[in-house]
């Protein structure tokens, strides 16, 4: 089983069958220093003035998310026209986080089924004998809950939790940049750009050191117990780039990164990725019949 169809089972043994939808937080494995409580706010319309960090002017913290659990049972690796469509790259080689900017989109994601829309970044590293850790971050808009709303959230292995940002009011065509990284000591942060300062979401000591492999997908993912044709408008990612995995100096994911990826446009099912500017800014939407 592929790292993406493993991630998939996991994190959906980690939510099908809810079990809770409790209103607390996941306590983080490690403590960035104490920080305001974030406003609510709105979606920024100007890009960041600064890098994320606990010393970024106006830097908060997210107030505590809706943590979703569960269980599933569905069997692994089960395929139809429905199920699993991952679009978009992976570094070939370890950085030390990754960061950009991504469109917000209605998917029209059928409320009481387990539909799934989400566009996000992700850091791994595969433990071997069967385990990957890893910690993402972005936008998502599930059928299990949320109404039909698009909400910010974040995932992780260390609680293998959904974390659902509510407070943070999206709407089809907003725009928002999301920052993972480390600082080198092993504990990775989620940030959101919210409100013209960086929100801190999430962070957790991860076992996989001070770099790790990146991920930029949109993931699509159909009700395989009541499959439909799931309509994605056009999605776009953009101004995406990594941290350097020595100095952490921040630069373009372009083509002179060793990414594993199709070639300029990629279909999945009806699904397709177009890739505007290799690797920095790409676009996933509907294929035309």
């Amino acid at each position: 089983m592929d790292d993406v169809k493993f991630r998939s089972l996991a994190r959906w043994c980690a939510l099908t069958g809810l079990v809770a939808a409790l209103g607390v937080a996941v306590p983080a494995t490690a403590a960035p220093g104490k920080l305001p409580t974030c406003k609510t706010g709105s979606a920024s319309t100007k890009a960041p003035t600064s890098a994320p960090s606990t010393k970024a002017p106006k830097a908060c913290r997210a107030t505590p998310p809706r943590v979703e659990l569960g269980r599933m049972s569905r069997a692994a690796g089960a395929r139809t026209t429905a199920g699993y469509h991952h679009l978009g790259a992976g570094t070939a080689g370890v950085w030390r986080g990754v960061y950009g900017r991504m469109q917000v989109v209605n998917g029209a994601v059928r409320p009481g089924t387990y539909d799934f829309l989400a566009s996000r970044f992700l850091v791994k590293r595969d433990l071997g004998g069967g385990k990957l850790a890893w910690l993402e971050a972005g936008w998502a808009e599930t059928g299990w809950s949320g109404k039909g709303r698009q909400r910010i959230y974040t995932f992780n292995t260390n609680t293998n939790t959904w974390q659902f940002y509510d407070q943070y009011k999206l709407k089809s065509g907003s725009r928002v940049w999301i920052d993972v990284h480390t600082d080198g000591d092993n504990v990775w942060q989620a940030w959101l750009w919210w409100n013209d300062s960086w929100n801190l979401l999430t962070t957790q000591k991860l076992p996989i050191g001070s770099s790790a492999y990146v991920e930029q997908y949109v993931e699509v993912h159909v009700d395989e117990d009541n499959p439909v044709s799931l309509r994605v408008p056009r999605a776009e990612v953009d101004n995406v780039k990594l941290r350097d995995p020595g100095d952490g100096d921040i630069r373009y994911w372009r083509s002179d990164v060793a990414t594993v990826t199709g070639g300029n446009t990629q279909r999945s099912s009806e699904y397709c990725l177009d890739w505007v500017n290799q690797f920095d800014t790409w676009s996933v939407e509907g294929c035309n019949p």
